[in-house]
């Protein structure tokens, strides 16, 4: 059984940090494709950050020089380091596991909430 357990979420005002984690297990983690996922309430989901089993990254435009994703291999985890939160960045967060495979798996999701 897959899960993806995210977490670090919360409340931050504008400019502040958060990291968030998820944990992965049901998976053979490291040679999986990791992301991360925002859904803002009325907008389409869209990818955050990516990191290839290799350690490649790609961030979309709106996040680059702020958000740093990572991933630990040997203990399931990846990572979103989330600096200078603008408002905008307010919405739920996913994780997202193994896209480009067979099946990729989603977390629950987590808040994030940027106060101005």
């Amino acid at each position: 059984q897959v899960q993806l357990v995210e977490s670090g979420g919360g409340l931050v005002q504008a400019g502040g940090s958060l990291r968030l984690s998820c944990a992965a297990s049901g998976i053979i983690f490291r040679l999986c494709a990791m992301g991360w996922y925002r859904q803002a309430p009325g907008k389409q989901r869209e990818l955050v950050a990516g990191i290839t089993s290799g350690g490649i990254t790609n961030y979309v435009d709106s996040v680059k020089g702020r958000f740093t994703i990572s991933r630990d291999n040997a203990k399931n985890q990846v990572f979103l380091q989330m600096n200078s939160l603008k408002p905008e960045d307010t919405a739920v967060y996913y994780c997202n596991a193994c896209k480009g495979a067979t099946r990729d798996y989603w977390g629950q999701g987590t808040q994030v909430t940027v106060s101005s």
